[in-house]
């Protein structure tokens, strides 16, 4: 059996880190690394953060134990903090936030600090965004390069007949109720929002739900939607924001806390439609939009395309990993 260049440890907690182990390992191949991959299974649904974690950490250490035994690779990605928390091996790790940020108090009393050993002692590590490593506040970590997930345009830009758009995969997380509310006091009575990736939406003036869509079809209503609303309680990366930003959507949000790097790319673009103010920039984004906004967001979004990141592996994070 050839020996892989890199092993990945998917962590398959979540959709977000499936779909996003399997963009990096696309990527490590295309910058020709062979690469063999190792996924968490599904986990255990248990009542608090700690004992998710624990749960995930545990499945992910047990993976990379049998995959490390059958494979022997040169190097190892963790993809997650949470994956690499009880590492039975010093590898990479690909993050997007730090449990010092989105695991406070008592959900992360044992996550935070085997996470301050790993940071420090990992080979590199892989950040989705240049504020991802600010909770350290300075500590010593290993030496990082930003590798975001790739998002582009999905297609031709359509007509744009959808007046606002949201995604409310995790309800609670996304705020849909905040969402809502705020949709109910910024619509006109011909303006209807479309909610996408919820089941079982009651019907309401003004809202149409979609339901969970194929990403294709997901991504063609973002093309021709005018604007996306998004209200997290916090955002560790935010797909979904950027791709709307990719499709030529005005990003509506909430500064919510987290690296949230679609909320600083939307200041950028139009500081008025980041705001706890929904209502009213929802307005703004529809009555008085800044000129040129899709193209601009276009350019501020070079660093997310697949050519951006492909190059980034191939010149700076494969030499690390594996020197040839």
């Amino acid at each position: 059996m050839t020996r892989p260049d890199i092993l990945v440890v998917r962590n398959e907690g979540t959709t977000g880190w499936g779909a996003a182990a399997r963009e990096l390992i696309a990527t490590f191949e295309r910058a020709g690394a062979s690469v063999a991959s190792v996924g968490t299974g599904p986990t255990p649904h248990v009542r608090t953060f700690m004992l998710t974690d624990l749960a995930q950490a545990r499945a992910a250490r047990d993976a990379a134990t049998r995959a490390i035994a059958e494979h022997k690779p040169r190097a190892i990605v963790y993809c997650s903090i949470t994956s690499a928390l009880l590492w039975p091996a010093p590898g990479a790790i690909w993050l997007d936030t730090l449990c010092a940020e989105n695991r406070p108090g008592r959900h992360g009393v044992w996550q935070r600090v085997a996470e301050r050993r790993r940071v420090e002692h990992a080979p590199l590590l892989l950040v989705m965004s240049p504020r991802s490593l600010a909770p350290l506040n300075g500590r010593r970590h290993a030496d990082s390069v930003l590798v975001p997930v790739p998002v582009e345009r999905s297609g031709p830009v359509a007509e744009r007949d959808i007046v606002a758009i949201t995604y409310a995969g995790d309800p609670a997380k996304k705020r849909l109720d905040h969402i809502l509310d705020a949709w109910a006091r910024a619509r006109r009575p011909d303006e209807a929002l479309v909610v996408a990736g919820v089941d079982g939406l009651p019907r309401t003036d003004g809202v149409e739900a979609v339901g969970r869509l194929a990403p294709d079809a997901y991504r063609s209503l973002l093309r021709r939607a005018r604007a996306f609303v998004a209200a997290p309680t916090r955002e560790d990366y935010g797909i979904a924001p950027l791709e709307a930003l990719a499709d030529g959507c005005r990003l509506v949000t909430t500064p919510s806390p987290g690296p949230y790097p679609a909320r600083d790319l939307a200041r950028t673009l139009d500081p008025r439609l980041v705001t706890d103010d929904l209502a009213t920039a929802v307005r703004t984004a529809l009555d008085d939009p800044t000129p040129d906004y899709a193209e601009q967001a276009l350019e501020l979004l070079a660093p997310f395309t697949h050519a951006a990141v492909d190059r980034t592996v191939a010149e700076r994070v494969l030499p690390r990993l594996v020197p040839r």
